[in-house]
């Protein structure tokens, strides 16, 4: 298949997110045209400035109405998929939004003859007690059956500005005068630059990833989340206990934290934290790794400093920004 014009039309669901910012701009810094699909497009003019006039534009759409679905991808040359959710609310359910609406975007992708993206997450798996990892890999499954040629992408944890994972734990360092480590902190994970994510996405469109294939994407480094622990509070130069939670009193805990209006942890949070969120030996083998699409990782050291050193320098802590898909 050759590669696709630049003055083609790509179609992000899930633009305005955290890891969709990133695709945006590097879609728009090649000179594609960008429709972002979101649930609220008056809260994804931010991007706008990423391209140039006319380059960037909003359109309204909920991967659980396939009509919305379908008038978004119209007439794309390419549909990238990143909507996902790390807990359920309301009608935001996992199977709903990461099974079911993954299978709808790849249907009408399919309907109009488009590349299909899709990006599950390391870990996804039919068989895991965690219902995000579930809903994941049956999203996979789904997606590759309307769509065959897909190209399916796993990252692992994401960091980057803005990201969910060393921001939440530098603010509740901020306060706490401790940091539990679910499990003992023993679960490897595998960080990857969210602008390394954006680049796969890129080489799938390029003709760099084969169709059909499922893609697992890690950093240079594996870190077991006490290590990352340790380095975030190094970062931010603060001194805080590392406490050790049973699996099960965490999931205890998290019955209750769970019911915050963006929740600290969840009982389905605790059962992710059980497996590893590495690359495995089968993707290095197979050569369905960052690497083998040409992309460089880079180094939590190189990219996380950068965005936590206001709170190290003035004690004070820019937060995550909200996730409006």
């Amino acid at each position: 298949m050759t590669a696709i014009p630049l003055e083609t039309l790509v179609t992000v669901f899930g633009g305005s997110g955290f890891l969709g910012r990133h695709v945006v701009r590097a879609l728009a810094q090649l000179g594609y045209r960008v429709r972002v699909a979101v649930r609220r497009p008056e809260l994804a003019g931010f991007l706008q400035p990423l391209g140039q006039v006319g380059q960037i534009h909003a359109v309204q759409a909920n991967v659980r109405n396939s009509s919305s679905v379908e008038a978004a991808a119209r007439d794309a040359d390419v549909v990238i998929n990143l909507v996902g959710i790390l807990f359920e609310r309301g009608r935001q359910k996992f199977d709903a939004v990461q099974s079911s609406g993954a299978e709808t975007v790849a249907r009408a992708a399919a309907a109009i003859g488009a590349r299909m993206i899709h990006v599950s997450a390391i870990g996804a798996d039919e068989r895991a007690a965690s219902q995000y990892a579930r809903s994941k890999a049956d999203g996979e499954k789904r997606v590759l059956s309307a769509a065959p040629s897909a190209v399916i992408l796993r990252p692992s944890v994401l960091f980057g500005p803005e990201d969910d994972f060393f921001n939440k734990f530098a603010a509740i360092a901020r306060f706490s005068p401790f940091l539990p480590l679910v499990g003992g902190g023993h679960t490897r994970f595998q960080p990857v630059f969210a602008g390394d994510v954006a680049s796969a996405i890129v080489g799938a469109i390029e003709d760099r990833a084969g169709e059909g294939q499922v893609y697992e994407l890690g950093g240079p480094q594996v870190r077991s989340f006490k290590e990352l622990m340790q380095f975030m509070l190094a970062t931010i130069e603060r001194r805080r206990l590392l406490i050790p939670i049973p699996f099960a009193v965490a999931k205890f805990q998290a019955g209750f934290l769970q019911l915050l209006p963006k929740p600290l942890l969840t009982p389905d949070q605790v059962e992710l934290l059980r497996g590893d969120t590495i690359v495995s030996e089968e993707a290095k083998r197979d050569g369905r790794t960052l690497e083998a699409l040409g992309i460089e990782p880079l180094a939590m050291a190189a990219i996380v400093p950068s965005y936590l050193w206001r709170f190290r320098k003035t004690g004070q802590f820019k937060g995550a920004a909200a996730d409006s898909r």
